[in-house]
């Protein structure tokens, strides 16, 4: 007779669930449990284990606030509630909703105008709108302190000045000028990619432009339009350097002084407030992106008509030319006068090479760091996608969305309870750098992972490789562009981080964002200006990776 071979598991149906199987020892139990936990498919044990400590390291600083503040007792809220937080709360939701709903409306204009319509210069105009990307709005904010402020180039010159910078409207100015870019990218792509059939399908049932723009074309920018308000009120949120630079008082100014007067369990109240809104205007996000939907569903693209602006093309001109003016040529205009005069003053001294070297110190150590723990994470993620995987990935992602100074705060805790040897260094500058810009790091190695079969893998796991092994031999030199490239995104992104520096860096040890910020508030601009020239010169590195994408 022929004998079969069959499962055990499939002659028990009987079996209560829950209850052991007969025939299974322990170790297949648990063998079984882990490959249905990762989807069939489990990663090696020291990869698993590996990704877990990353995610966890990385999603520190939230989970801290968020007990410490729990833990800080009812009277200490109570109070809070009702001296700070309403103040604190009207404050960072009015700036926030102000600067996202005047980025849309600045940001779809200039989309429109460059885009679409026959704008003269239009293809130089592309790429300069997206020049204020390079300009950290803290530094934008000196510049223009160097203009409007009491001791500014108008009030020199008038012995007034037109308006108050020190108010709502000086600080929804400054970080308009900022954050528009970011809805006018998406919105610019957009744009590009959306087929003209569309809108001709729409004229020939009888629609005029007015009605077709309303009807056809806004619906389908309503996906673009929301996650360019969405990216700018969370960096509004998050804002640090412009709002503390102008004295208006939001979460995260409030924040930085109360562990400045070393009240951190005031600190982590406020900022379990800041996370709050965070997550809930990204809840908001994704709740209305799952009710907006608008998908192209010819297979032929033609590219958008251009639209004739007649006797408004002055009119347009002179628009794309005021904001460019007002974000890009009026603040690098003062930056070069002021480092002209802080040169010919001897402004590049030995410290302020030390400061440089500082920078690139902290920043290139992060970049390197942030490559380095990004691989195991992303190739969780493509490799064994599951649950677990993308709990993992939620982890190492959550400090993108936290302020600089809340991933301070976390850290401070951290590293002074149970790491005391590393406290009051400069690699807690790092680390920080690392919570924060990992994203970056992970968003370049996961498109590069994407380009690669997995037969790769297992080709070489089948001559012996571990997967470990296949990681760090195999895939790191397929995808090292695409490291590279997000190191330099990180690096750049770190040199321009101001809060979470103010906060760690140990004494003696500061960085030419620090510069920046002490300087200016002293006003000595002859001395923070090649500082924040510097910088905004080392920024032009992500720009045009942003076109590219955008």
């Amino acid at each position: 007779m022929q004998s079969l071979d069959v499962d055990v598991r499939t002659l028990q149906p009987s079996i209560p669930l829950g209850k052991p199987v007969p025939g299974l020892t322990l170790s297949d139990r648990i063998g079984g449990t882990w490959a249905r936990l990762w989807g069939g498919k489990p990663p090696d044990l020291v990869l698993a284990v590996l990704g877990l400590s990353i995610g966890l390291l990385m999603a520190w600083p939230i989970v801290y606030v968020i007990w410490h503040a729990l833990s800080a007792g009812t009277d200490r809220w109570l109070r809070l509630l009702d001296s700070r937080i309403p103040t604190l709360l009207w404050n960072t939701i009015s700036i926030s909703v102000a600067t996202t709903l005047l980025s849309i409306v600045i940001g779809v204009s200039l989309a429109w105008l460059v885009h679409r319509c026959d704008t003269p210069g239009r293809k130089v105009w592309r790429w300069l709108l997206a020049l204020p990307l390079m300009i950290p709005s803290y530094v934008g904010a000196v510049a223009y302190i160097m203009i409007f402020g009491p001791r500014g180039w108008i009030y020199a010159f008038m012995g007034m000045t037109p308006f108050n910078l020190y108010s709502f409207w000086g600080v929804l100015f400054v970080l308009t000028m900022f954050k528009f870019p970011y809805v006018y990218l998406i919105v610019g792509a957009a744009l590009k990619r959306m087929s003209r059939s569309l809108e001709e399908t729409a004229r020939s049932q009888g629609l005029g432009p007015w009605a077709t723009f309303r009807q056809v074309t806004f619906p389908l920018l309503h996906p673009a339009i929301g996650a360019g308000a969405i990216l700018t009120a969370l960096c509004t949120l998050s804002e640090f350097g412009v709002v503390a630079l102008l004295r208006y008082n939001t979460f995260t100014s409030a924040i930085f002084y109360q562990m400045e007067s070393y009240d951190r369990t005031a600190a982590t109240v406020l900022s379990s407030v800041l996370i709050a809104l965070t997550v809930l205007v990204m809840g908001i996000e994704r709740l209305t992106r799952k009710r907006r939907r608008f998908q192209q569903t010819t297979n032929s693209y033609r590219p958008p008509e251009t639209l004739k602006l007649g006797r408004w093309k002055p009119v347009a001109l002179l628009w794309v030319a005021s904001i460019l003016f007002a974000a890009v040529g009026l603040p690098l205009a003062v930056l070069v006068y002021w480092s002209v005069q802080g040169i010919t003053r001897g402004a590049l001294d030995s410290r302020f090479w030390m400061f440089a070297w500082n920078s690139i110190q902290v920043a290139g150590l992060a970049a390197l760091l942030a490559v380095v723990l990004s691989l195991p994470v992303v190739y969780l993620k493509a490799r064994h996608p599951s649950l677990p995987a993308t709990f993992i990935d939620r982890m190492s992602a959550s400090g993108y969305a936290l302020p600089g100074i809340i991933v301070a705060l976390g850290l401070i805790f951290l590293f002074n309870t149970y790491i005391p040897w590393l406290y009051n260094t400069a690699f807690l500058i790092v680390i920080a750098y690392v919570v924060r810009f990992l994203p970056q790091a992970m968003q370049y190695g996961d498109a590069s992972l994407s380009q690669i079969s997995p037969r790769i893998d297992e080709a070489a796991r089948s001559l012996g490789y571990r997967p470990w092994k296949v990681l760090g031999k195999v895939i790191v030199p397929l995808v090292s562009p695409g490291l590279l490239a997000g190191a330099a995104l990180v690096f750049v992104s770190a040199i321009k981080e101001l809060p979470a520096t103010l906060i760690l860096r140990p004494p003696g040890f500061d960085t030419l964002a620090v510069r920046v910020w002490v300087e200016s508030s002293e006003a000595v601009y002859h001395m923070a200006a090649p500082a924040a020239l510097l910088i905004v010169l080392v920024s032009v590195i992500p720009l045009k990776w942003m076109l590219s994408r955008y």
